[in-house]
């Protein structure tokens, strides 16, 4: 008898998830409020908990080291049928089954968990957020905590921030997740709904958050109000033909582990994920072009003005008026006020606000979103109320047909309703208040196991983008001549290229990742700590990205990150810094920035006028103060934003619930 047929996995629920956290409202926070000093002494006994594990899996190393190998996977079974009966996790069950996974992992890759990883992994399985420095192997932190669970029952999905790290990691962990006899699947965007649900059953699927959100929205949709488990086991007893069940593709919501979480639960937050079709008197091309060409013979200040603290258009009463009379001869969309009015700020902001290279790139004649956070191109998105047509008109390419909003999901409804959370990250900084608030998850900081020894260097401001680039080149040669490899990190495609264009210049073959090269992101990884390398990159490998060091690097000074571009917020930079150093690897960090970065448009008036008007008079310390101030100011909007998401997903809720409807 095999060993998965030794321990059978119970007969699950169809449609496991938690529904009372989508409930929440005003009252629920000011009493998560209120109960803050409660939360800190639970959290406090927690901490003390959790970091006991290590010790108490230590104390089992050696029983576990005496059994033979058929013997450690079914004394693993064993303990995991034990936490399966427990319903939960407690302390010295899960100790021996860490020492036991610890031991097997080690015989068949090599490859020693550390007592810190034993710590990050218990800490996800209590429903918390493990802070864990990068290069401290996460990865397998994550195997550990989430085979474990497999092991006692609980259907597993472990959530990634793009397809390459989910095809990644899956790989990393299937032979360990196989020789205890649990099933491994993993989901990217290309896959047909056939192989989602084959992936999604087995007892460990890996996944990106944007895919489960869609397919869980589907399987919404095709559940409509009737979504219960008792009705779906009525309806596969009555029902001709095949149960509707066999048409999902999730099986539930039951336990996440959530990578990079902080990416993932708050600065992916911002933007609902929407299930669209197809307008049959949307926009089209021609319409486009008409209110393009309205919104260029309008004039800013005058007519409009830019709100930079809100990224949006707003018409002045005269550019009201203005509209009103140009459009009196285009044809019926113009008639009435509010469409009209809608067109033209949705044209000025397709002009004004989106750009080529920031915003979107062009690929085979289609305009493709890039994700500002990640850096990465989200082909199956496009932007809504005729913005995707305008943007294409704009740059020359086909109209493709408007789309209308049939269903929607944020991450803040779906990740509540599982039944269990936890994740995992390097960076927490400023949103641990909004991971409690919103999602009720601690943040618990694992120590490093070694000392980081990375060096951070002080900021460079200069007046100008073209000092900036000076300075930076002449770094960047510095650095590439001393055998040093430099990853240099900008903000947007159009910015690496710029970059590369430079480095080209000065002498040097700089290796690029952006939007535009996905596909030979593994290659280009695997290069960039090699001596001498220079490679510019996007956002895209500031997370989940391991640099291995050539010969002879860490003897130079080991990775050096430039950073030549302030961030959206102080973590994605932190995460750029993290690339270096890793794992007591030397390593270095310095940001070259400068006083035309566009995130200044976000600092108070009076101090933007100053630093751009008369620079001359303003010090280093000074310049970093108002890139810190306006960064700062960016972050309180996108968490405005994410506030005023979660309310109107409220409100939307209470609504429905009249009509019978959840989505």
């Amino acid at each position: 008898m095999s060993d998965a047929a030794a321990f059978p996995a119970p007969e699950l629920r169809r449609r496991a998830e938690r529904r009372s956290r989508d409930e929440t409202g005003l009252l629920d926070e000011i009493l998560l409020v209120l109960a803050t000093p409660v939360r800190l002494a639970r959290t406090h006994l927690a901490r003390q908990r959790i970091r006991a594990i290590a010790p108490a899996a230590n104390a089992h190393a050696g029983a576990m080291a005496a059994l033979n190998d058929a013997e450690l996977v079914a004394r693993a079974r064993e303990l995991g049928n034990a936490l399966r009966k427990a319903g939960e996790f407690p302390p010295a069950p899960t100790a021996a089954l860490f020492a036991a996974l610890r031991e097997l992992l080690a015989r068949q890759s090599g490859r020693r968990l550390y007592d810190v990883q034993l710590i990050g992994a218990y800490t996800m399985l209590s429903g918390a957020v493990a802070q864990m420095a990068t290069g401290e192997g996460k990865t397998l932190t994550a195997s550990l905590a989430a085979a474990t669970a497999a092991l006692a029952g609980w259907p597993v999905h472990v959530i990634t921030v793009n397809d390459y790290l989910t095809e990644r990691d899956a790989g990393i962990s299937e032979p360990f997740y196989t020789r205890l006899g649990l099933s491994t699947g993993f989901v990217t965007g290309a896959m047909e709904t056939e192989a989602r649900q084959r992936a999604y059953a087995c007892d460990v699927c890996f996944c990106t958050a944007k895919d489960l959100a869609f397919d869980y929205l589907r399987d919404r949709i095709a559940l409509g109000a009737t979504d219960s488990d008792l009705h779906l086991k009525v309806e596969a007893l009555t029902r001709r033909g095949a149960p509707r069940h066999h048409e999902l593709r999730l099986r539930g919501l039951h336990f996440a582990i959530v990578d990079e979480a902080d990416s993932v639960l708050i600065d992916e937050a911002r933007t609902p994920l929407v299930i669209s079709a197809q307008v049959p008197a949307g926009i089209d091309g021609a319409q486009a072009a008409q209110a393009l060409a309205l919104a260029r013979g309008l004039e800013p200040g005058r007519h409009f003005r830019i709100d930079a603290q809100e990224n949006r258009v707003i018409l002045t009463p005269e550019g009201m008026e203005a509209v009103a009379e140009r459009a009196r001869d285009l044809g019926p969309i113009w008639r009435g006020r509010v469409r009209r009015e809608e067109l033209a700020r949705q044209a000025l902001t397709a002009l004004h606000l989106f750009h080529q290279g920031d915003h979107y790139i062009i690929r085979d004649g289609k305009v493709l979103i890039v994700a500002g956070d990640s850096g990465r191109v989200m082909p199956d998105r496009s932007w809504s109320g005729g913005l995707q047509q305008l943007i294409e008109v704009k740059e020359g390419c086909e109209a493709s047909p408007e789309r209308r909003n049939i269903a929607r999901m944020t991450y803040q409804r779906l990740f509540r309703r599982y039944l269990r959370l936890g994740g995992m990250t390097g960076t927490t900084g400023g949103v641990r208040g909004e991971l409690w608030r919103v999602y009720q998850l601690r943040v618990m900081v694992v120590p490093t196991h070694r000392k980081v020894i990375r060096r951070h260097r002080r900021p460079r401001i200069f007046a100008s983008d073209e000092a900036r680039w000076q300075g930076a080149i002449a770094r960047c040669v510095e650095l590439h001549r001393r055998g040093v490899p430099v990853l240099v990190g900008t903000r947007s495609v159009a910015g690496s290229e710029d970059a590369a264009a430079r480095l080209r210049a000065a002498g040097l073959a700089p290796e690029v990742l952006n939007a535009t090269s996905e596909e030979r992101e593994a290659a280009i990884i695997a290069e960039a700590g090699q001596p001498g390398r220079v490679t510019v990159v996007t956002n895209m490998a500031g997370r989940g990205t391991d640099i291995a060091l050539g010969p002879g690097v860490r003897e130079a000074g080991g990775l050096h990150v430039l950073l030549v571009d302030r961030q959206e917020a102080r973590r994605q930079e932190d995460q750029f810094a993290g690339r270096a150093g890793r794992q007591g690897d030397p390593g270095s960090f310095e940001q070259w920035l400068s006083l035309e970065d566009p995130i200044l448009d976000h600092a108070a008036l009076p101090l933007r006028l100053l630093l751009r008007r008369a620079p001359f008079l303003c010090g280093q310390r000074l310049r970093a103060f108002a890139l810190a101030h306006a960064q700062r100011q960016l972050e309180r909007s996108h968490t405005a934003m994410r506030r005023a998401l979660l309310e109107s997903e409220r409100r939307q809720g209470k609504t429905l619930a009249f009509t019978g409807r959840q989505e």
